[in-house]
């Protein structure tokens, strides 16, 4: 009977759930049952014969290669991953493994004054080494306050009055104290206490408030168009923002999800200011009012003459229509029409077929809002957003 090695399923697999594997017993089984169809159901495989030994270290190296690539398929999460890799992990958040810390404690020496002690070192009660900074001088006053490391790393305390013993014996030093109990140490960090850390070193804004508020709203489901504006100033500004306030303006998404949002990511004593004040609540079922708008849309009329040459059509003139109320409704929130730049559109530097500019020439263009036009430019307020249809455009041709 042939053997189909292709379908043995003792292989490490990925899936949507993760990675797996198969555990010692299956893949024993397994190499046991292939190997009596190849040399017969009678063969002898139990631990204390040849055969049995060379089927279980076969058995072993498959696992042990599975094991090897779930360690490293867990190793890129800083979830799972461990020691080492985790460390590597965190670099991608701009943190690192905190080593250890030995415990420091502030002496006080005394003794003839400008007497310098070099490499000195002393001992509590409980004969644990402290040692001093490399040089130390003490004062013409007769002592000097110093800090001194623990000899041993990790949590190592020592309670006020506790180091008095001169470990390294120095002429003109007589004395030594210590006034206030050390400042315990710590062991490096655990994989534990990592990844904790790494969890909230992502929870924090990447760059301010201000920016980590603009991406929440940008990503809460529905939302088609946002800005956010600050004043971060002590008065009023010109958008009629109060003093120490932020607007938000959005289009699309549900409100309540909105005003979550904002509450959840501003910063804290921060005034929200907005045609629209929704209630959210804390985690203390505390009332939150937060207030945003929508954006009002502004619609743009727009009035253009053109010269027609040979080879212009009717189908030119809607592919310039399509591209001038593109770009309009492509300006986003808060940002004004200006006339000069609607030209590039009615030139079909925006739009689909840019040859066939070859066949027409832009005698002028007027813009307005809904129904009157002019030789001008289009103010759109930080709250409103211009809106244009083909239907707005009015096209005037001439040969």
């Amino acid at each position: 009977m042939a053997l189909d090695l292709d379908t043995l399923g003792l292989s490490a697999t990925v899936t949507a759930e993760g990675i797996s594997a198969p555990d010692y017993q299956t893949i024993l089984t397994t190499i046991t049952g292939y190997f009596k169809q190849i040399y017969g159901t009678d063969a002898y495989l139990e631990p204390d014969s040849k055969d049995g030994q060379m089927v279980a270290l076969v058995s072993l190296a498959i696992h042990d290669a599975n094991n090897t690539a779930i360690e490293c398929y867990n190793s890129f999460s800083p979830t799972t991953a461990l020691s080492d890799a985790l460390s590597r992990n965190v670099k991608i958040n701009g943190i690192s493994r905190k080593a250890a810390v030995n415990s420091t404690v502030d002496l006080t020496l005394t003794g003839t004054g400008g007497t310098t002690i070099t490499n000195g070192s002393v001992k509590d009660a409980n004969g644990v080494i402290w040692n001093l900074p490399t040089t130390t001088t003490i004062l013409t006053t007769g002592t000097v306050t110093v800090t001194a490391t623990c000899n041993q790393s990790g949590a190592v305390s020592a309670l006020a009055g506790s180091v008095t013993k001169i470990n390294t014996p120095t002429l003109g030093w007589v004395s030594v104290t210590n006034a206030s109990e050390a400042t315990v140490g710590r062991s490096m960090e655990t994989d534990a206490e990592l990844r904790i850390r790494q969890a909230q070193s992502v929870a924090l804004s990447s760059l301010t408030p201000f920016d980590a508020l603009d991406g929440a709203i940008a990503n809460v489901t529905g939302v088609t168009r946002h800005k956010l504006y600050e004043n971060d100033t002590e008065s009023k500004d010109s958008n009629g923002l109060p003093a120490h306030s932020i607007a938000a303006i959005v289009d699309g998404g549900d409100v309540n999800v909105i005003a979550e949002t904002i509450r959840s990511t501003k910063g804290q004593g921060v005034t929200t200011y907005g045609s629209t004040t929704i209630t959210a609540y804390d985690k203390y079922s505390n009332p939150h009012p937060i207030s945003f708008s929508r954006s009002t849309e502004v619609p743009i009329t727009v009035n253009i003459t053109l010269l027609a040459f040979t080879g212009y059509n009717t189908v030119i003139g809607a592919q310039i229509k399509q591209a001038i109320a593109d770009y309009i409704n492509g300006l986003g929130i808060g940002n004004s029409v200006y006339l000069g730049r609607l030209y590039s559109a009615a030139n079909l530097s925006i739009g689909t077929d840019s040859t066939n500019i070859n066949y027409y020439d832009v005698t002028g263009m007027q813009i307005g809002r809904g129904g009157s036009a002019s030789a001008g430019n289009v103010k759109i307020n930080f709250n409103e957003s211009a809106i244009c249809t083909v239907d707005d455009i009015t096209l005037t041709v001439s040969s």
